[in-house]
């Protein structure tokens, strides 16, 4: 069966508010623990159901987006169809407006999109063992985005949390258009230093926290990869301190691997101003106002 209406989903960027590199495996990958939470911006995947799959990409940054066979919207969609028999497919379009390689995890929330938009068409819940097998398949990011929902995940994104109903941050993300490699970052992890530290579990915090004790809360953490990346690519440091000079900033930090920073105002005001200034002083960098939750 082909046919039917376009369908449509938001890819909202990926923002850690923390996060903590616990340790490395035998495989060599890492393991994490970290509070992700969802941006208000972010890109936009539809779905036309049709015979074969495929995938135009558009917007401000598709050119930096690669090879369409080899984009994660693609990849989910074939471990999609692997693992559901006779699943229907169709042709995708990727309104792409995040940066790339910039620690927003744009290509897994667009990969979990498209998950999302193969799972309505086909009648299939968010939660069945298809749809979650094939965004392990697809990347480490991919299955805390099929949700959407700030959550906790650790392992190497593979142990999901519950849902978390955070309150509403306001914040700006700032990317200064440096791309930032992750496999890079972890390779120049000093991780004996990360391992030397005394060790102490993540705070521990309930649905009924409020916005100015979950700011507080973050405080105490850090995003382990962030001296690392500065390493690689010192405007990631010139962004931070450039978010963090910003007035009423109560955080500043880096997302992911980078090079993405953001930071966190009381309200809105007081982040759409930031965003401004910032936005004056160094007009090439991409800076959105935003909420997360």
């Amino acid at each position: 069966m082909t046919g039917g209406p376009m369908l449509t989903a938001r890819a909202p960027a990926k923002v850690n508010l923390w996060l903590h590199v616990v340790g490395r495996r035998a495989d060599g990958y890492h393991d994490i623990d970290s509070l992700v939470a969802f941006a208000g911006t972010g890109d936009t995947v539809a779905l036309t159901p049709g015979p074969e799959l495929s995938l135009a990409v558009s917007g401000p940054t598709a050119s930096a987006s690669g090879d369409a066979a080899e984009n994660l919207v693609t990849r989910a969609a074939r471990e999609f169809a692997h693992r559901v028999p006779g699943a229907r497919l169709g042709a995708f379009g990727l309104a792409k407006r995040l940066p790339v390689a910039a620690g927003l995890g744009g290509g897994s929330s667009d990969a979990a999109a498209a998950l999302r938009l193969l799972a309505r068409l086909n009648g299939i819940d968010l939660e069945h063992p298809a749809v979650m097998a094939a965004a392990q398949a697809t990347g480490a990011d991919v299955p805390v985005c099929v949700a959407g929902r700030a959550r906790i995940m650790t392992g190497t994104g593979e142990r999901l949390g519950p849902p978390l109903g955070l309150p509403t941050l306001f914040g700006i993300l700032v990317n200064p258009g440096v791309p930032v490699a992750t496999a890079a970052v972890f390779k120049a992890l000093d991780l004996a230093a990360i391992e030397n530290r005394v060790s102490s579990p993540h705070p521990a915090f309930g649905d009924a926290l409020t916005a100015d004790a979950l700011l507080s809360l973050l405080a105490q953490t850090r995003n382990d990869l962030e001296a690392p990346a500065m390493a690689l690519a010192p405007t990631v440091g010139t962004a931070l301190a450039a978010v963090r000079s910003t007035r009423a900033c109560r955080l500043a930090r880096m997302s992911g691997s980078g090079a993405t920073v953001f930071g966190l105002y009381d309200d809105c005001r007081a982040a759409a101003a930031a965003a401004r200034h910032l936005r004056a002083v160094h007009p090439s960098w991409w800076i959105k106002p935003t909420r997360l939750r």
